[in-house]
């Protein structure tokens, strides 16, 4: 079969990456498994197979992580440019930039695909590569500058997908891992009874998983109030509008009250020792508060931080160790970035990397701030001493786009990797409760000023995967592409 045209075969690479953002949150109702990320993934795996060498496989490895990311990660554009006050063009220069470097990892899987494939490769062989592949690339695009694992084929799988179950044994990427090895398997051996079959087990050992109650539940069920203000991001940090955010949270507080209450990261704009204790008396009238708001350090800096506070004002605090790169910190050597962009706070020093879980309201609960979910194996640090986990975010720098819906389906998985309740308190969306299944108990719309009542079950012991991290899931990578490697090694001789 002769190989597509160069031009063609880019322009259906670009094609398919964008397509496989339909396995996503907002949209992954009706394109979970089937057939967004499986047909993009497949006919990826197709391109690849009927390129002329590696060099050919990079390029179009390159335009479909150039469709994927573009369309999946456009709200970098709006954080920079609506919110962070870059000019458009910069903006749209540095969100290309930023996505092109994403698409070098599927490109990099590509190149090593091609190089590693021998002609006599069974299609089995050239399934688990692929999937090892991809799965290896992946955890490197998580891992690498302080990593990025944003849209990891993995939380396509969020439920009702019964894939969603293996998350609990292999974690996200053992699940991209699967995603990747049905789609290679369907797009090269589909004629074969063997790959259906191989296709199902994976699909009923993950529905069995999903069915699995890992963890046991830790005391009665604690009544939670998750405060969502909507304070504007342009209103936020305008010193002028500094009671909007005070008065909006202490109402909410008072009219929804709980033995705790949680606010967002950064919900009152002030340093913590700046806070009027009224505000803090009023804001613990009827028990604990968590409260995201930055934390002044002893050598003259500040952490972004989640306090702690019981009605007598004692504080304990956690305080973010995963900064987010040209947001909470510059990168050495990109000081000058922030001529370009007005961005609040926006050089946080980073909290230890063991921090114990904050005792509150009879639970011990382990705080995460903004992204700092999106990295699972970080997590676990906290476990299996954390009972109930608690994400604050102040989603209003990305607007009404994809972020927010892709963020609540990270939560879905860290929940199920975990074993645990994770609890999500934003400013402007999605503030929910996912239980340890992933299913979603409840959710606030978006750009709403509620708070969100909900009554969450901590839990203690630990799921497979809290015991090995990523480990499994990337031995099973490196092993899977063994096959073809040895048989390309029989072929150099």
């Amino acid at each position: 079969m002769n190989p597509p045209r160069p031009a063609l075969a880019t322009l259906v690479a670009a094609a398919l990456g964008a397509f496989c953002v339909l396995g996503f949150a907002p949209f992954d109702a009706w394109f979970a498994v089937w057939p967004a990320p499986t047909l993009a993934l497949g006919g990826l795996l197709l391109l690849w197979r009927r390129t002329t060498g590696p060099r050919a496989a990079f390029m179009l490895g390159l335009a479909w992580g150039g469709g994927f990311f573009l369309c999946g990660v456009s709200w970098v554009y709006v954080s920079l440019s609506v919110f962070g006050g870059m000019a458009p063009l910069a903006a749209a220069g540095a969100t290309l930039a930023f996505c092109l470097y994403l698409a070098l990892f599927p490109a990099l899987a590509g190149y090593l695909y091609r190089r590693s494939v021998g002609t006599d490769s069974t299609p089995w062989a050239g399934a688990l590569l692929f999937a090892g592949l991809w799965a290896l690339t992946e955890w490197l695009r998580g891992n690498l500058f302080t990593g990025f694992p944003w849209l990891a084929a993995g939380y396509s799988q969020s439920p009702p997908s019964p894939l969603a179950g293996w998350a609990s044994v292999l974690g996200v990427y053992g699940v991209g891992f699967i995603v990747a090895l049905i789609a290679a398997l369907l797009a090269t051996a589909w004629r074969r009874p063997a790959a259906w079959i191989t296709v199902l087990v994976l699909l009923g050992g993950g529905a069995l998983l999903r069915a699995m109650d890992w963890t046991p539940p830790h005391g009665p069920p604690l009544r939670i109030s998750l405060l969502q203000g909507n304070v504007p991001q342009s209103l936020k940090w305008d010193p002028r509008r500094l009671p909007l955010s005070i008065d909006t949270y202490v109402e909410l507080a008072r009219a929804n009250p709980a033995p705790l209450t949680v606010l967002p990261e950064t919900a009152i704009p002030l340093y913590f020792n700046e806070v009027p204790r009224e505000v803090l008396r009023r804001l613990t009238a009827s028990g604990d508060a968590l409260i995201g708001v930055a934390v002044s350090t002893s050598d003259g800096g500040y952490t972004n931080g989640a306090v702690a506070l019981t009605p007598q004002l004692a504080p304990r605090a956690y305080a973010k160790r995963h900064l987010v790169p040209f947001g909470e910190y510059p990168p050495p050597g990109f000081a000058w970035f922030f001529r370009f962009a007005r961005i609040p706070m926006s050089d946080f020093t980073a909290g230890p990397t063991l921090q114990a879980p904050l005792d509150i309201a009879g639970q011990r609960i382990a705080p995460n701030i903004c992204y700092e979910d999106i990295f699972g194996e970080e997590l676990l640090d906290a476990l299996p001493a954390a009972t109930l986990l608690v994400n604050l975010s102040n989603t209003a720098w990305f607007g009404d786009s994809l972020a927010q819906p892709q963020h609540l389906q990270i939560a879905r998985l860290r929940a199920i990797e975990t074993g645990r309740t994770m609890l999500r308190a934003t400013n402007t969306g999605m503030t929910a409760m996912v239980n340890p299944d992933g299913s979603i108990a409840a959710a606030l719309p978006p750009f709403t000023t509620a708070a969100l009542v909900v009554n969450a079950q901590g839990r203690t012991g630990r799921t497979p995967y809290t015991r090995w991290g990523n480990a499994l899931a990337l031995l099973i990578a490196v092993a899977a592409c063994v096959p073809a490697l040895r048989r390309r090694k029989r072929q150099s001789l």
